[in-house]
């Protein structure tokens, strides 16, 4: 006879039989779950959220492109293009060659070069090659350096004024780069010489962008337009209005971006070092071989012809940029030392007269020889202290 089971679908007592399937406990030895009190069949285990396949692929995409923003923004150049891309770059190791007229990636203002002015390309003495990450190093006032076309000035320096007077804002970045304040950039620019390289040579060129200055390595090509501060050193390129200055020292080998021009060779490249005085006078040649003085800050027109140089061709040392683009010549620690002997050689060299009588012992318990000439206390001071006096 079969019995009927409880209204309830649950056992009264424990079964007759083995336990077996799911209504053997779990291993815990904990009572068995309740079935829903529906009497349907029992729900899967639900996942936890990492564990659904679509979750995961999404964590893994979001997780790769967060390492690669954080690559491409530790890049040196910020992820920036590059100089041959029209932009200015700053990365490790590239440097931009620039031509003479060529303007280049976002110039400061329109070219003030002169093109009624010209100079003849020369290459350099040099008597040692340049190691890697390396130019070679020429003062500012060796002679021949730069060169131009007597009378007539390389750059239209009141229309570079004119250009950065009527753009606030490339003025103050333009002075910002020079280390000078916004209102003393005419003053300034008057102040430079106008010249033409004679050497392809290595600068940091800083370009305008986006309401700031940017900055690259360059190398300009030999008859750049440019005007040079008091020690030489090349600070305004022309063709572009942009500021300059001196180079910065680059990882491992230097890489090469832009249109090279014919005759160009990396060990021709020099650097132009701060002369040791401020430049009176600029020794130039002219393209046809002459050659005439230039006065420092002047735009040609008290330019005067001269003879030519014993050593026409400036000889260069091999160097290497500093790691910083701090001008050397802006600051007080980076002036030399004065190139006039000192006053105690002058002195030495001269001895005084009385120096035979400062090396004789002086007169033994002479009470008056300080009162005395040595001169004369050597000659009758002692007659004269030994008389008592008269009564």
């Amino acid at each position: 006879m079969s019995v009927e089971p409880p209204s309830s679908g649950r056992p009264t007592g424990p079964p007759s039989g083995p336990l077996s399937g799911p209504s053997q406990p779990p291993s815990g030895g904990g009572p068995p779950s309740e079935p829903p009190s529906g009497g349907g069949p029992t729900p899967e285990p639900r996942r936890p959220w990492w564990g659904s396949v679509p979750r995961v692929a999404i964590i893994a995409a979001v997780v790769v492109a967060a390492v690669i923003v954080a690559v491409v923004l530790s890049r040196p150049d910020g992820g920036g293009t590059g100089a041959s891309d029209g932009g200015t770059s700053t990365s490790s190791g590239e440097i931009f060659l620039q031509p003479a007229a060529d303007s280049g990636p976002d110039p400061f203002t329109e070219s003030t070069a002169e093109e009624k002015s010209s100079a003849s390309p020369v290459s350099p003495s040099a008597t040692e090659s340049a190691p890697t990450n390396a130019v070679q190093g020429v003062q500012g006032d060796a002679p021949g350096l730069y060169g131009g076309t007597r009378n007539v000035a390389s750059c239209d320096v009141q229309k570079q004024i004119d250009y950065l007077s009527g753009a606030p804002d490339k003025q103050r970045a333009f002075a910002a780069v020079l280390r000078i304040e916004p209102s003393d950039v005419p003053s300034y620019l008057r102040s430079l010489t106008p010249v033409h390289l004679r050497m392809d040579t290595r600068v940091t060129n800083h370009g305008y962008k986006d309401g700031k200055a940017t900055s690259y390595q360059a190398v300009l090509q030999a008859g750049t337009a440019v005007l040079v501060d008091d020690r030489g050193v090349p600070r305004v390129r022309c063709a572009c209005g942009n500021p300059l200055t001196p180079p910065v020292a680059q990882q491992g080998t230097p890489k090469t971006t832009g249109d090279a021009w014919p005759g160009y060779s990396s060990s021709n490249v020099v650097m132009v070092t701060p002369a040791p005085e401020p430049v009176e006078v600029f020794v130039m040649c002219e393209p046809d071989g002459d050659w005439f003085e230039r006065r420092e800050g002047d735009t040609g027109k008290e330019d005067r012809k001269t003879e030519k140089p014993d050593e026409p061709s400036p000889s260069a040392s091999v160097t290497t940029p500093s790691p910083t683009s701090e001008t050397p010549s802006d600051t007080p620690s980076s002036k030399p030392p004065t190139s006039e002997p000192p006053t105690s050689d002058t002195e030495t060299s001269k001895p005084p007269e009385t120096s035979t009588s400062e090396e004789s012992p002086p007169p033994p318990e002479s009470d008056t020889a300080s009162d005395t000439g040595t001169d004369t206390g050597t000659d009758t001071g002692t007659d004269t202290t030994e008389q008592p006096p008269a009564s």
